[in-house]
């Protein structure tokens, strides 16, 4: 452990060194050889690089150190998530006499029940941080209560596995939101990613059982014997299983061909090999909005960017996670708080890539045969998993060929839980 401690560093100072002489620019890159056979030809940006956001968030800290001052809760959280569950409450009982394929329930199920549980999913987001109280618990239960209209237990699961990827942006093994080179490898076409993206939420859902699985905990219990007595209970007073069914169709759209289900593959897909543009940075649009790359880049050399933002009005109704960059740079600041962030830190920001349109973003990875699957930055090492998991001989094995480095596990000293509460917290 020792060593990995050490070593990191050291690959930090390399890499700033190669990314500050105009040598390595040009001839060099920070992309090296998977680390591991494969089934499958292994087309990913695999580097030796740590990710972007600790060191950035760093430097904004030395630069504005009242950033630390928007941490903590936002009370505003719980009262969206309470109007947003009635709502889709009183949408599933209106409808509990319409058939599934009527063009009314469709058409509800899609521009509001989609939006809806688009809006609950990212509220669970948030809560996953503690950011609606400061007591853990209070969260935990505000996320159960946020997961009713989703029709699915949820909430308790999704926490483990969005806090490792914080921890973990980009480690193989760890990060169940990477694409698996045999899903890349099948994926990769027209047809490919249009089903990727008509069921991408199915992806998420899946995909974490072939990585790893944290141990099943007593908030899990609770959120399964919730949400099927909830379900039982509202079919049984409904006298009818299309609200159940409305739900469960409203969680579907959400992550299918919905605007603002653009997000997850908006956030860290990599779009900088697309030759038509679409994501240059804020300073780029204000200086020169008509200008047209043409030629070589001077960043073709450097890693692609692991994190895009979206500083669009979809953010209205998804707790502003367009401003992705912002959240992975301070998870512990609150949806309310992240343009105030964008403001003070505004010179890290504005010349990053960025995204002006989710719709663009999901019309692109479709057709464009420059953006995909394999569009995504990995790492051997790094990371750690966060609630739950151990070191040494019991350590966890990752599935599906995506095995968890010793590494990942952490320094000694903090076997057992992964990462504890307060290290989330600024």
């Amino acid at each position: 452990m020792t060593t990995v401690q050490t070593a990191s560093p050291h690959l930090r100072v390399s890499a700033a060194k190669s990314s500050s002489s105009p040598e390595s620019k040009q001839s060099s890159s920070t992309r090296i050889p998977p680390p591991e056979s494969s089934a499958v030809d292994d087309h990913f940006f695999w580097t030796y690089t740590e990710e972007p956001h600790r060191s950035r968030r760093q430097a904004i800290i030395k630069a504005h150190p009242e950033v630390t001052k928007l941490c903590g809760p936002e009370p505003l959280t719980k009262y969206v998530v309470f109007g947003v569950v009635v709502t889709q409450i009183t949408c599933a009982y209106l409808l509990r006499n319409t058939s599934i394929l009527d063009w009314r329930f469709l058409v509800t199920a899609y521009i509001i029940g989609a939006t809806a549980n688009q809006n609950l999913f990212l509220a669970i987001h948030e809560i996953s941080h503690n950011l609606a109280f400061r007591s853990p618990l209070a969260n935990r239960l505000l996320a159960i209560f946020a997961n009713l209209p989703i029709g699915l237990p949820y909430s308790a699961a999704f926490r483990p596995y969005h806090l490792t990827h914080h921890k973990s942006l980009g480690v193989t093994g760890l990060d169940t939101d990477l694409p698996t080179a045999v899903e890349a490898f099948f994926l990769d076409s027209l047809l490919g990613k249009t089903f990727f993206c008509t069921f991408q939420i199915l992806f998420y859902a899946v995909r974490p059982m072939f990585i790893y699985s944290p141990p099943f905990t007593s908030i899990h219990l609770l959120n399964l014997a919730v949400q099927l007595s909830f379900d039982y209970a509202l079919t049984q007073y409904a006298g009818s299983v299309q609200p159940l069914y409305y739900f469960i169709a409203s969680s579907f759209l959400a992550g299918s061909l919905h605007p603002c289900a653009g997000h997850f593959i908006a956030e860290h897909y990599f779009f900088s090999k697309v030759k038509t543009g679409g994501t240059e940075s804020l300073l780029e649009l204000k200086f020169k909005p008509q200008a047209k790359t043409e030629g070589p880049s001077v960043l073709d050399g450097l890693s692609p960017p692991e994190t895009y933002s979206y500083y669009g009005p979809l953010n209205i109704l998804t707790y502003n996670v367009g401003l992705h960059n912002e959240h992975h740079d301070f998870p512990a600041i609150p949806w309310t708080k992240l343009h105030k962030l964008h403001e003070i830190a505004k010179e890290f920001y504005e010349p990053l890539p960025c995204h002006r349109s989710w719709v663009w973003v999901i019309w692109t990875f479709i057709l464009d045969k420059d953006v995909g699957p394999w569009c995504r930055v990995k790492r051997a090492q790094g990371g750690r998993i966060v609630g739950g998991g151990s070191t040494g001989k019991n350590a966890p094995s990752g599935r599906g060929g995506e095995g968890i480095s010793a590494a990942s596990a952490g320094p000694s000293g903090e076997e057992g839980d992964g990462w504890k509460e307060s290290e989330i917290q600024c």
